[in-house]
């Protein structure tokens, strides 16, 4: 492999971010495509947009040889702000899932090793926590709380950050004083509709196991199948 693309490569991995390396398989010829990058034009165009999304290797053929891609892409991250019941029921299933996943909770009472012995825990204002473990476009943002103090901000660092889920909890009514005082703070309407509320699919979920169910299931097809519905 030329060192300036390994070189090249390991700087995105330690940046979270992410990248192919595709290998022609009948010279040896290599080049890398990262996240983010326009390929309009490019023949792996439809199929780099895929392998972003799986973050499957493997083997294609074109028109114009075999291919081997070798993808590239961080472990996806549940970020989850407020430390409730409905959290408890999510941490086991997000980390069944694979997700990396992080409780952010100011308040003590609540944010407990006893309560969440496997997640990363921060009883820590968010603010004070995303200062040193910044969002990025492979995490996803469910903020629970109920509390503007705590949800605003992490809210509209995942929206800046391109996170590829925000979801809030919350009724429509509740929602909506949401949406304006966000308004207030500068986030446009294109951002605001990216806020999934109220959260989670729509799977008629009632108890905090159910709500939990609903919300993973909002947080995987966000990650595997973007854009749709």
């Amino acid at each position: 492999m030329d060192l300036s693309l390994l070189s090249r490569l390991n700087e995105i991995r330690a940046a979270r971010g992410a990248a192919i390396l595709i290998t022609d398989l009948e010279t040896g010829h290599q080049r890398l495509i990262q996240s983010g990058q326009d390929c309009t034009g490019d023949p792996l165009e439809t199929e780099l947009t895929k392998r972003f999304h799986s973050g499957k290797s493997g083997t294609i053929e074109t028109k114009t040889g075999n291919h081997f891609l070798t993808v590239s892409v961080p472990s996806p991250r549940l970020v989850l702000i407020g430390a409730v019941h409905i959290t408890q029921a999510l941490v086991p299933m997000a980390e069944l899932a694979g997700f990396d996943v992080t409780v952010i909770d100011p308040r003590t009472a609540f944010a407990t090793e006893d309560r969440f012995p496997s997640a990363t825990l921060k009883a820590d204002w968010p603010e004070e926590v995303l200062k040193n473990e910044p969002l990025d476009a492979y995490t996803a943002l469910a903020a629970v709380t109920h509390d503007p103090k705590i949800d605003d901000f992490p809210l509209q660092a995942a929206l800046k950050a391109g996170c590829f889920y925000v979801g809030a909890l919350g009724s429509r009514k509740t929602h909506g004083k949401r949406l304006d005082r966000l308004r207030d703070n500068g986030v446009t309407e294109t951002d605001l509709a990216r806020i999934e509320a109220p959260i989670g699919q729509d799977i008629g979920a009632a108890s905090p196991a159910e709500i939990a169910v609903a919300i993973l299931g909002s947080v995987i097809k966000a990650l595997r199948k973007p854009g749709t519905v």
